[in-house]
């Protein structure tokens, strides 16, 4: 084998090697996002209309608006309340950054919000209103209150 061979092989080799090592990284979550990181970006749609299936900052419904924020932190939600709910980790007490989940009528999640702290959260309400924060302490909330989920490690 000539000295030019034995160059080209080990270029190739190192090239497959880097590759990989492209590949596995490529495939990895990588995120700055805390919960607090998560509040922020929600906190720059305050004001965003609500609009009836809706998920752009055109117009959010509550899970259109967590799913894109959530999006924008690199994490995928599903579309509704009831399939976020269903797909994230439960949990006792909400954090900054968790989701937290209502039951408008009957038994089914029907809203989301981002709990922001201090037992209030940001969410998109319903028509005619707009991106908000609201106190879970008032009694509309705190009577259909179902629960928190995390996309967080424990």
């Amino acid at each position: 084998m000539t000295a030019k061979q034995r160059l080209i092989l080990i270029c190739a080799i190192l090239s497959l090697g880097v590759v990989a090592v492209a590949a596995e990284h490529k495939d990895r979550r990588i995120t700055v996002y805390d919960g607090t990181g998560i509040v922020e970006l929600a906190d720059q749609y305050i004001g965003t209309p609500y609009k009836p299936g809706g998920n752009t900052p055109a117009g959010f419904d509550c899970s259109g608006f967590t799913s894109f924020v959530y999006s924008k932190a690199g994490y995928k939600l599903s579309r509704t309340a009831d399939g976020q709910f269903a797909e994230l980790r439960p949990i006792k007490q909400p954090e900054i950054g968790d989701l937290v989940f209502f039951r408008i009528s009957g038994d089914r999640i029907s809203h989301v919000g981002i709990y922001v702290g201090d037992l209030k959260f940001i969410h998109a309400p319903s028509s005619g209103k707009t991106v908000e924060y609201a106190d879970m302490r008032i009694a509309y909330w705190k009577t259909r209150y179902a629960g928190a989920r995390s996309v967080f490690q424990e």
